[in-house]
């Protein structure tokens, strides 16, 4: 046989053997006829498949000759199988129908971490408030995030004034200034501002929010050494909408709200805005605001440009303009003549622009581009004592996702600047600072089997002065079976050191010397978390869902506001660690109407220093979240909470009481608007019944820590209206 012959066949041969093929689709739910965004298609036996776009469209390549099985899933509904010969007889798009199965889950596709994909598929474990549970809880407080947060599992805001509310956000025990807030993934609330930012959130405008717990500075840089808190705002649709919101209370508070979206062609637009007002409330009678007087106006308009349908430019601007008074009711109420008044006042102005740019492109790549400007001015007054100065931070990111479905890449650059200036003030100590942070990060996710997701991470950043952070991250996913699954994740986390902390913000930063860079160093972090979640349906009528997630952070080197002498106050960094280590449950159970939430937390969080070790204070080892909830959908919603709290220690060496929580919200809608009514804490727990606030005279209180709620039983109810 002649040779040339020969070798022609075996190339023919292995031609035949390698030629590729591709598949489209687009994938839909059987029973609406509407796209899944977010479902998944791979070929049977493989990695190589595709995660379907907001019209439910997916493309699958490099599929080689032969009969080969694709199967296609999407979360809360049952997966499909189907066959092929490849070369398909013809071309075109192929329709892909799924059914739901059981009780139909919402997809949630997650941008903390900022790829693409749907929580199922996640190896970071995200938790996500969204749709209807975000609305019922946010009727339960709509003029601030700070119940919304409280009331899930492992976070627990902690209240750092007793008369003006102010509040922090703890993980798992951990103090608020190690936790990251974010607004659509950009970091607007740290330093100075961070203080009042949970009474200046509203939530209508939002559309979900993510938690990540656990060291997260690979994902957004120093910071986020307990976790990081996402707030993700609503986009315009395909639909205009505009809905309204008006609700009042039994303590003479007011907060009405509405926001506004709608798309034409290639521009769209979003408007929210709203007022809220508090009166000064005294439940306990004991002449202190539980309640602050306040007036808080917000509006914030968002503009996006779609030069095609692959590409985004949105750009938006954010003013909160807020006068919050507390103190002595008296003084504050009706402006009586009170010798030696004790008063807190916060005046406070936050405008804050922004800039994204979004690119997609035909290989599945993309460019983001994002930039904003935070100014942040804010005032606080008691009694013989001022501290007032002005906050200017600017973010600007630029990152790019590329790769194959299989294994996706996320590269990107960061610049943070931070810097604070004190307002002249011969009583204070001069704490300005500039911070200037340089960041690099690379990311991946890698689908390495059926049973076996990866998502790993690196972040280099360089502070101006506190040095170089090298930061690394890695969470593997285990899918066990179609019912079981586990994550485990770690990696390190960092925080420079910076004068606004809870325990600053507790004595209005007076008498607070500044930090001696020469001093101290970063905090820096180290944690892993080990999850298991378990899905199932007894007896084909209750859907079952329990994780358990076991934790652990370290943090060496903490920063300590030290009383030295004279009423100076002093950050101090002693030879010693924090860490805290626990265990988080989560059960849910669903029959029907009824829905049974059950949540408990277990943290044990301890200082080390010298030797020796203590517990952490106002840290309620246990915690309990219990809600039932009777739904009859799109018409009627009741709900029955109950949260418990251990005895929490003190930072006076005492120990608090335990409590309990009881709440009832009530919801009742129509087409276009519904009513709401909710008794919040209707046994009237309140850390007045059973323990003391403060010592000293009224005009001279002396704060003790705030470990209960302060202003007791209230009612509140409104009207939500969707006009569009």
């Amino acid at each position: 046989m002649n040779p040339k012959f020969l070798w022609l066949g075996i190339l023919f041969i292995t031609f035949q053997s390698f030629s590729q093929n591709n598949f489209i689709a687009r994938i839909l739910d059987g029973e609406t006829n509407t796209p899944l965004q977010g479902a998944n298609a791979v070929i049977k036996g493989t990695a190589n498949g595709d995660t379907a776009n907001e019209e439910g469209l997916i493309e699958i390549r490099n599929i080689a000759h032969g009969i080969q099985t694709i199967v296609f899933s999407y979360v809360g509904f049952e997966t499909s199988e189907t066959t092929y010969q490849f070369p398909l007889a013809e071309d075109g798009i192929k329709t892909i129908y799924l059914n739901p199965a059981g009780e139909h889950m919402e997809v949630v596709i997650i941008n903390s971490t900022r790829s693409r994909r749907t929580i199922a598929d996640l190896p970071t474990r995200v938790e996500v408030i969204s749709g209807e549970e975000l609305g019922e809880k946010g009727n339960m407080k709509p003029g601030d995030i700070r119940m919304l947060l409280n009331e899930t599992t492992g976070i627990q805001t902690q209240q750092t004034s007793a008369t003006s509310y102010n509040s922090s956000i703890r993980i798992q025990g951990l103090d608020g200034r190690y936790t990251q807030l974010l607004k659509d993934g950009y970091p607007l609330y740290a330093g100075f501002s961070g203080g009042l930012s949970l009474l200046q959130i509203v939530p209508l405008d939002l559309q979900q929010v993510e938690v990540i717990k656990g060291a997260s500075s690979t994902l957004y840089g120093g910071g986020a050494i307990a976790g990081l808190v996402n707030l993700v705002s609503k986009t315009p649709g395909e639909e205009e909408e505009l809905n309204l919101l008006l609700n009042g209370t039994s303590a003479l508070g007011l907060d009405a709200s509405a926001f506004y979206s709608n798309r034409s062609g290639k521009l769209g637009t979003t408007i929210f805005g709203s007022y809220n007002l508090g009166s000064p409330y005294d439940p306990a009678d004991i002449g202190l605001t539980a309640i602050p007087e306040f007036d808080r106006y917000t509006i914030n308009p968002r503009f996006f440009y779609y030069p095609n349908d692959a590409a985004t430019l949105d750009i938006g601007v954010n003013v909160v303009l807020e006068e919050r008074t507390g103190g002595n009711i008296d003084f504050i109420e009706d402006n009586r003549e009170v010798e030696n008044p004790y008063f807190e006042q916060n005046d406070t102005q936050r405008i804050t622009t922004r800039a994204g740019y979004e690119q997609n492109f035909e290989n599945g790549s993309s460019l983001n581009i994002k930039n904003s400007f935070s100014f942040f001015e804010r005032k606080i007054q008691i009694p013989d004592f001022v501290f007032s100065g002005d906050q200017f931070a600017s973010f600007n990111e630029v990152s790019y996702r590329f790769g194959r479905n299989d294994s996706e890449w996320i590269a990107g650059l960061n610049l943070w600047a931070d810097s604070f200036t004190e307002d002249d003030n011969v009583d204070s100590r001069g704490v300005d600072y500039d911070h200037l942070t340089y960041g690099a990060f690379l990311q991946n996710n890698w689908w390495v089997s059926d049973f076996l997701s990866l998502e790993s991470g690196l972040r280099l950043d360089h502070q101006n002065e506190y040095g170089t952070f090298f930061l690394p991250r890695l969470s593997a996913l285990f899918s066990l079976s179609d019912d079981l699954s586990a994550r485990l994740g770690g990696g390190l986390g960092y925080k420079t050191p910076t004068i606004f902390t809870e325990d600053a913000e507790r004595i209005q930063f007076e008498n607070v010397l500044p930090i001696d860079v020469s001093e101290t160093e970063a905090e820096r972090s180290y944690g892993a978390n080990f999850d298991v979640n378990y899905r199932t349906e007894l007896f084909e009528t209750i859907d079952l869902s329990l994780n358990t997630l076991f934790f652990y952070t370290r943090v060496d080197d903490p920063l300590i506001l030290t009383n030295t002498s004279a009423d100076i106050f002093e950050y101090q960094q002693p030879n010693g660690y924090l860490d805290t280590k626990g265990i988080e449950t989560n059960l849910r159970l669903s029959y029907q109407n009824f829905k049974l939430f059950v949540g408990h937390t277990l943290a044990d969080v301890n200082q080390h220093y010298s030797g020796e070790t203590s517990e952490l204070p106002l840290v309620a080892q246990n915690r309990l979240n219990n809600v039932l909830v009777y739904e009859i959908e799109e018409k009627l919603v009741i709900g029955l909470e109950g949260y418990y709290f251990d005895p929490q220690k003190l930072g006076d060496g005492t120990t608090g009481e335990n409590y309990w929580i009881f709440g009832l919200m009530t919801e009742y809608k129509w087409e276009k608007f519904s009513l709401f009514l909710n008794f919040e804490n209707f046994t009237d727990t309140r850390q007045t019944r059973f323990d003391s606030i403060f010592t000293g005279s009224i005009s001279d209180p002396q704060f003790r820590d705030i470990y209960a709620p302060v202003d007791g039983f209230v009612v509140n109810g409104g009207i939500k209206i969707q006009v569009l």
